[in-house]
């Protein structure tokens, strides 16, 4: 390892511990601990997906975080700016730190109103928290993940992007509704001290496109530019044996100790049981099936996207979450093929970026049908970060000129030992 990565992993270090330790310190003094540990759900580890049981409540599943905002802008009262989205640690513990004050501010939100454009650009530029999701969120999912009783706001708003400013007193929430294009504000109730806590931070050169004057900013004008251009190359691994992945799959779906009949076909290994069946193909992938037939029921199917996306991540958690090394998995898309079923998928995403498998296919796609899981394709794969070995990226301001709008950072795995890091456009996400 050079002098120079030696540095940047003292430094990445140092400001872990620092937010760790000044979370603590100020938790207890100021109570945050209760607002954490009984209001918001936690990542059961740092940098693996998260596990546990959901949170249940009268309402029903409020559930576990599905994904996390693939970056966080904290802009100061001077203008600059600290963003995080390559350091997959330092982002968890900023999230961590900042999440309560997201959640503080959809909770207490009042009657939001539509605003230009011009007033969503001027907001991000004052003092605020950024959060941005890789993939659309609901705002009721948002709300169930975040422990917020969102009463203010229409929960059918499809959100990316979500920035809560720093009043004197008190909070005001800006968001896009991704699919309509337009822009809305709200009042809060939530305090503006915990802003303060952010102060320690120090700025990092993080903008936004449309302040940059680069070519294609009108056509991303809130892609966020961050400086350097160095990004580590990841390690791929098999994920455990064909029968250890087995064992996995059938005790998550709740078949360890039924009868089966297990077999190969080909390298194929086969367990048919009376109610399933699965398939352990060597290159990771594994399909599910349940076999005994679905009921015809009366019962009216009234499971919300939340409750169906905490189904399906319970799955993805149970068993490809237990073998995906430093690979985070998040949610990304909730597709309805009828009034009572459709499919949940899941992809991988580590050091900032999202692996793309061959085919483009998910890292996990689960099935239902009313609130059964009838199908899963999961693909189980081992990734890490080489931490002494990086490939060096065209800049992101050349890179977004080049692409002429939103790009983002890709791992393309095609079967090799070793994933290089890349840019890739929106339209090839």
């Amino acid at each position: 390892m050079s002098k120079a990565d030696r540095i940047r992993e003292w430094i990445k270090t140092a400001l872990i511990i620092a937010l760790s330790i000044s979370t603590i310190l100020l938790g207890w003094r100021t109570n945050l601990f209760d607002d954490i540990f009984y209001t918001i759900p936690i990542f059961g580890r740092v940098t693996g997906f998260v596990g546990g049981s959901p949170t249940v409540e009268a309402g029903g599943v409020i559930g576990i975080e599905a994904a996390r905002p693939i970056s966080i802008v904290i802009t100061f009262d001077n203008g600059e700016r600290f963003g995080v989205r390559y350091e997959t640690d330092v982002r968890n513990t900023v999230y961590d730190w900042t999440s309560s004050i997201l959640g503080e501010a959809l909770g207490s939100a009042r009657a939001h109103e539509e605003i230009s454009a011009d007033e969503w650009r001027s907001a991000l530029s004052g003092m605020g928290v950024f959060f941005e999701y890789a993939s659309p969120m609901e705002l009721s999912v948002l709300h169930a993940w975040l422990g917020a009783r969102v009463s203010g706001l229409e929960h059918d708003v499809s959100l990316r992007r979500i920035f809560v400013a720093f009043g004197e007193e008190r909070n005001r929430i800006y968001f896009k509704d991704d699919l309509s294009g337009e822009y809305f504000a709200a009042d809060t109730d939530s305090s503006a001290v915990k802003a303060q806590e952010l102060a320690m931070l120090r700025p990092n050169g993080a903008a936004f496109a449309f302040e940059l004057g680069v070519t294609g900013a009108e056509n991303a004008p809130y892609t966020i530019i961050m400086p350097g251009t160095m990004h580590p190359n990841i390690a791929a691994s098999p994920a455990a044996s064909a029968e250890s992945i087995l064992e996995i799959v059938r005790n998550a779906f709740g078949h360890g100790r039924e009868v089966d009949r297990t077999y190969f076909d080909g390298d194929t290994l086969v367990s048919v049981g009376a109610h399933f069946n699965i398939r352990v193909e060597p290159n990771g992938r594994v399909i599910y099936r349940r076999t005994d037939a679905f009921q015809p029921s009366d019962m009216v199917f009234s499971f919300c996207e939340s409750e169906i996306i905490e189904m399906a991540r319970a799955v993805v958690s149970d068993t490809i979450g237990r073998t995906s090394g430093g690979a985070e998995l998040f949610f990304e898309v909730l597709e309805f093929t009828s009034e009572d079923s459709g499919t949940v998928t899941f992809g991988y995403y580590i050091a900032g970026g999202r692996v793309r498998l061959r085919d483009d296919m998910p890292a996990a796609k689960v099935f239902f049908t009313n609130s059964i899981v009838s199908e899963a394709t999961l693909f189980f794969k081992n990734f890490s970060v080489i931490s002494d070995d990086y490939t060096e990226l065209l800049p992101e301001l050349l890179a977004f000129a080049a692409v002429g709008g939103e790009f983002s950072l890709s791992f393309p795995y095609v079967g090799s030992e070793m994933l290089i890091p890349t840019w890739v456009g929106a339209s090839n996400h």
